[in-house]
């Protein structure tokens, strides 16, 4: 496997083992290796990751979704119902590691020893994170779960798409991710209590509580007056107008939410008149008045195309984002010069870490393992 060695990060000498599958766990591994953590996979022998056969195929038959959340790792198989495997797994981890994070179904790694109470009573120090469906209380504690039914369950569907439609998932998988992110800021946040206590402790994490921790706004929003959030397709409650037209070629986001954008869009877009007008002299007033006001800016954007308008409203200062589909991001001049798309030897390209260190962004330093591809050089066996 292509890999190369990575700069002086800030987890170099951390080393982490992800009982994981899927998104969340192997998403919050992925964090830690891209900060300089050595990252040990552990699959199953039988198929390894169900995440391996999810998407389009890599010419090495493993999934692009594989690829994308299991680089900077190396990956060893065990056999969680043989004895002796479960229990090198074990002495591993309470002597060798300094983080275990698991994310198998609820009651998976206690039947097997391999808990945290019981790992953390065998080393204090060790710090062991739980990624679970619905957290460690609650009627649904036992519950599996997966992202769309946590963007459910959890209201994002209820504020996603657009009023009278049907409900709409965020178009990645938000709630897995999000729940690798907080899983990682907890662990960073254990390890310099570690250095500061001398001990570990354990960290919990779930969908559910992602999930409803995004609706922050909407839950003040719903706390002012009972009323559930209105859905507002493209654009943001509150605000306007601040959303996607369609252009004669595609579509723009306009962003003018205060009276001076406002001012500045309307100039550009020949109605110099309409901050005057009693429905749009206010935010307020023109959020309250939203479908009169998009009934005058629609038929102007669609007479021209993307590109002009996107010229023309940023020479008058009001800000624009055309929507890109995949290649266009992957392509665009913005994109490449902050080289957040990583390949090693012409391989494929690969989404970075957003986070850079003194200018220097953590480098990819190997592609997705095989299934039990490090397991003589971990496990001292095949």
């Amino acid at each position: 496997m292509v890999e190369t060695k990575a700069a002086n990060l800030p987890l170099a000498g951390i080393r982490v083992v992800e009982i994981g599958s899927s998104v969340a766990a192997p998403y919050a591994a992925w964090i830690l290796g891209g900060l300089g953590a050595d990252v040990i996979k552990v699959e199953r022998p039988a198929g390894g990751d169900d995440a391996r056969q999810w998407g389009r195929m890599f010419p090495d038959g493993t999934s692009s979704y594989f690829h994308a959340l299991n680089r900077d790792k190396r990956g060893i198989t065990i056999d969680m119902s043989n004895a002796e495997e479960r229990d090198w797994l074990r002495t591993f981890c309470t002597t060798e590691v300094d983080v275990v994070l698991q994310n198998m179904r609820p009651g998976g790694v206690d039947k097997y020893g391999l808990d945290g109470a019981s790992l953390t009573a065998e080393n204090p120090r060790l710090i062991y994170c739980n990624m679970g469906a619905f957290g460690n209380a609650g009627p649904l504690k036992h519950h599996p779960g997966y992202d769309p039914l946590m963007q459910a369950y959890g209201g994002i569907m209820g504020i996603t798409g657009e009023e009278g439609r049907p409900p709409i998932r965020v178009g990645t998988s938000i709630v897995d991710m999000g729940t690798g992110l907080w899983s990682a800021v907890g662990i960073l946040a254990a390890l310099k209590h570690r250095d500061d206590s001398g001990k570990g402790c354990i960290v919990d994490a779930s969908l559910y509580e992602t999930a409803v921790a995004w609706m922050t706004n909407s839950v003040a929003s719903t706390a002012v007056d009972g009323r559930n959030p209105e859905r507002q397709g493209s654009g943001a409650r509150g605000m306007a107008p601040y959303q996607a037209y369609a252009c004669s070629d595609g579509h723009l986001v306009v962003a003018a939410p205060n009276d001076s954008l406002f001012g500045k869009l309307s100039n550009a877009l020949g109605h110099p008149e309409w901050p005057a007008d009693p429905r749009f002299d206010s935010n307020q007033n023109r959020y309250a008045n939203l479908a009169e006001l998009n009934a005058l800016i629609e038929p102007i954007m669609a007479a021209q195309s993307r590109a002009h308008w996107q010229e023309v409203l940023e020479a008058a200062g009001v800000p624009t984002a055309p929507v890109q589909q995949v290649l266009e991001m992957m392509s665009d001049p913005q994109t490449q010069a902050l080289g957040i798309l990583q390949s090693l030897n012409g391989g494929a390209s690969l989404m970075g870490m957003p986070l850079s260190f003194d200018g220097q962004r953590p480098p990819l330093t190997r592609y997705a393992p095989g299934l039990g591809e490090h397991n003589a050089e971990i496990k001292g066996k095949g």
